[in-house]
């Protein structure tokens, strides 16, 4: 599309938290999220359960969090698409295990139920958006003084290797620790299983 915005340009509006940049991301991003999803899904059972939009929104959910505490950096749109297809098979792999750890029986479901087959609608509500930052304020008071700073630099468009530079540490320890810091808040927060981008 002519009118599609620079990656660049797109992923700083993202980390800026810019809806409509966001919207835009979703609009290129999620059919490729969703494919990876469907190729995964291979148990019949298993889309009774849950459907790829889920896990698209869960995805999409992560990265964006993530993104708005500056946790990636991303050249181009190659990265992009890698990430969240890593993302996404990651996502599907931890709900097969969920289901099956926690002993449910998806074949036992009844074919005439409801449930597992209602689908979220594409776009995000008003309800969503104010979630959204609520998570965010979240994420952000579980971090320390430390990580929260680091964060800030990150969405202020810092580099690493200039924020290294000003604590004398090195760009991968200080990218490391914040990696790790969001990595802890995820999961109390339950929005990520280990190892999830």
């Amino acid at each position: 599309m002519p009118d599609e915005t620079p990656f660049q340009e797109l992923m700083q509006r993202v980390r800026g938290g810019d809806s409509v940049a966001a919207a835009e991301l979703v609009r290129r991003y999620e059919p490729s999220i969703r494919r990876v999803v469907r190729l995964r899904m291979n148990d019949p059972r298993m889309r009774r359960v849950f459907d790829s939009m889920d896990v698209c929104q869960s995805v999409l959910g992560s990265f964006f969090a993530r993104a708005a505490l500056g946790q990636y950096d991303l050249d181009d749109a190659e990265q992009l698409l890698k990430l969240l297809a890593q993302m996404a098979r990651n996502k599907v792999t931890d709900q097969m295990r969920r289901e099956r750890a926690e002993r449910r029986d998806v074949a036992r479901m009844e074919h005439g139920s409801r449930a597992g087959h209602e689908v979220a609608a594409g776009d995000a509500s008003p309800s969503q958006h104010a979630a959204g930052r609520e998570l965010l304020v979240e994420f952000r008071k579980r971090l320390s003084s430390e990580e929260a700073e680091l964060v800030d630099l990150r969405v202020q468009g810092r580099e690493w290797a200039d924020i290294a530079a000003e604590r004398k540490e090195s760009a991968e320890a200080l990218r490391k620790r914040l990696t790790r810091a969001l990595d802890r808040v995820a999961q109390q927060l339950g929005l990520d299983e280990a190892g999830d981008e």
